[in-house]
């Protein structure tokens, strides 16, 4: 039985639902050929126009909130080395703890890496089209781990911003740590990038751009696959 636990499960069952709608209608007039009064035209017009309208626009949606669940980052396998990380609960990493956040660890990658602006969702998935372009171009015949194509960099510097939608510097808990105290300012201003302390291995240890091998974080161990003991 399909079972609703998202936004994207509602726009899916609401596709479905048009979609079924639409070829009802359409079976119904080929079958039986009422007479093309206003009422049967009212009847074509929501078969023919307003349901399959329905359906691209709730499909498309459900499409889009897709794509910004973790899952989806993962079907590119140059992605392993980071959504594997991101996914092992034994990981000290920032990207594994923020990861396990039960608000949007589902969706951790756009949450961190999204661009926030006013067209920020249109622009992060503007890039996604030059991922896709750089893995068939280049990536597509590499190794389980994307290890024999280039190591993955970032188009744009990670701006304190990226961080402060989340850690807005204003909690005591934050405010207590030692190296936040004394540079407080610089933070916020944006003279001193967050990504100064918290970088490389300390985000993404598995990444060959940071000394990992993918399958292994950076002077690590191999942990273990899901399902292995």
């Amino acid at each position: 039985m399909f079972q609703i636990h998202s936004t994207e499960d509602v726009l899916r069952l609401a596709a479905l639902v048009s979609a079924v709608i639409a070829i009802a209608i359409l079976a119904y007039y080929l079958a039986v050929r009422p007479p093309l009064g206003r009422a049967t035209k009212v009847v074509l017009l929501f078969g023919l126009g307003v349901m399959p309208l329905a359906v691209s626009l709730a499909g498309n949606i459900a499409g889009f909130e897709y794509t910004l669940k973790t899952d989806f980052c993962g079907s590119c396998h140059v992605m392993r080395p980071y959504v594997e990380d991101a996914a092992d609960r034994t990981s000290t990493s920032l990207a594994s703890i923020h990861s396990r956040n039960s608000t949007f660890g589902h969706e951790s990658c756009y949450t961190c890496h999204a661009d926030y602006q006013i067209f920020g969702a249109m622009t992060t998935k503007a890039n996604g089209m030059k991922h896709l372009f750089f893995y068939i171009t280049e990536y597509s015949n590499t190794g389980p781990y994307g290890e024999g194509g280039k190591p993955i960099h970032m188009y744009k510097k990670f701006e304190n911003t990226m961080c402060t939608r989340c850690h807005s510097t204003e909690a005591p808990r934050w405010g207590k740590v030692e190296d936040h105290e004394g540079m407080l300012e610089d933070i916020r201003k944006g003279d001193s990038k967050c990504i100064d302390c918290h970088s490389g291995d300390k985000i993404h240890p598995r990444a060959f751009a940071h000394g990992g091998n993918g399958k292994t974080a950076a002077g690590g161990a191999a942990p273990a696959h899901a399902g292995e003991k």
